[in-house]
């Protein structure tokens, strides 16, 4: 079983690609990141370092804080 907090983290992410009207591979290319990676982190299944968080809220143009919610 994939730990909670994975599971919230990629949700939040999905629901902010969502609201930016952004497919999974637009969102990696903006993060300098994989697409598939991208997908495995929105489902919970890998997990994600500070770094690729970072890059995800900035190509989201959110705080780092707000993907993480209060976890």
């Amino acid at each position: 079983q994939r730990p909670y907090y994975r599971r919230i983290v990629g949700e939040t992410i999905r629901t902010y690609r969502k609201q930016a009207s952004l497919t999974q591979e637009k969102l990696a290319e903006r993060a300098d990141l994989h697409h598939n990676f991208i997908g495995e982190v929105e489902r919970g299944n890998m997990e994600i370092s500070l770094g690729s968080l970072l890059k995800i809220s900035k190509a989201l143009g959110v705080r780092g804080r707000d993907l993480i919610g209060d976890l």
